[in-house]
């Protein structure tokens, strides 16, 4: 029987990354001409992706512009927050703990997000947490994104696992319709970048601390009999 696999969301899940991106949405809005998103707004715009989030800041500017000026503006944000992907990025407050306890029981640990494959694996280079999992993808690793369930499932195959021995770890409604769609759990924590509560949206279970999280998984997902 193969080791459980717990699969965790980035952004806003396991490092809370909207200080550099929406320092980088507001330096190519800068470059057109554009006010600066406010880092509240901004902050709920990241779980969708870097395009989204330009898409969103320029309905929020009632700016509309041509598809060639939106591939620029998105090259632009690529390779400036590819600059300074970890200028201010963080781990939440006991997640390399949590993740610690989790592979001293036996489950295996992978990502899956909507954040470009490499640049996650920069970012997870740049805080020194790309070797705690033996999968990290994103939308361009297998040509699609999460909430379609099936990035979900690929993802656990390169980990190695199975999806009846699955869970994902996320924050927000995309993660939680990605898990119902895909039949795994779904933990939910509370201080990510959902835009509402995230507990209205029914998640198997909300927490709120890392410290809480192996506590809940195992509830959710036994691990291994080592027996």
């Amino acid at each position: 029987m193969s080791s459980p696999t717990v699969v965790f969301d980035l952004d806003g899940t396991l490092v809370d990354t909207a200080p550099d991106l929406a320092a980088t949405l507001n330096v190519v809005l800068a470059r057109e001409g554009l006010k600066p998103v406010p880092y509240d707004v901004a902050r709920n715009m990241v779980g969708a992706g870097a395009r989204r989030m330009i898409e969103l800041a320029l309905l929020r500017a009632k700016v509309s512009v041509p598809k060639i000026d939106m591939e620029r503006m998105f090259n632009d944000f690529i390779a400036h927050y590819a600059a300074n992907i970890a200028e201010h990025s963080q781990p939440f407050p006991g997640m390399k703990e949590a993740l610690d306890a989790l592979a001293t029981r036996g489950y295996r640990l992978a990502v899956c997000t909507n954040k470009l494959e490499g640049l996650s694996r920069l970012l997870l280079d740049k805080l020194r947490l790309s070797a705690r999992f033996v999968a990290i993808c994103g939308p361009d690793t297998f040509g699609m994104a999460k909430p379609d369930p099936e990035i979900l499932r690929r993802t656990i195959a390169q980990a190695g696992g199975e999806v009846r021995r699955a869970m994902l770890v996320g924050d927000s409604a995309t993660d939680i319709n990605t898990a119902r769609a895909a039949s795994v759990p779904i933990i939910a924590v509370d201080f990510g970048y959902n835009e509402g509560p995230i507990a209205k949206l029914a998640p198997d279970r909300v927490i709120s601390r890392f410290d809480a999280l192996p506590g809940a998984i195992r509830d959710l997902l036994p691990p291994p009999d080592r027996r």
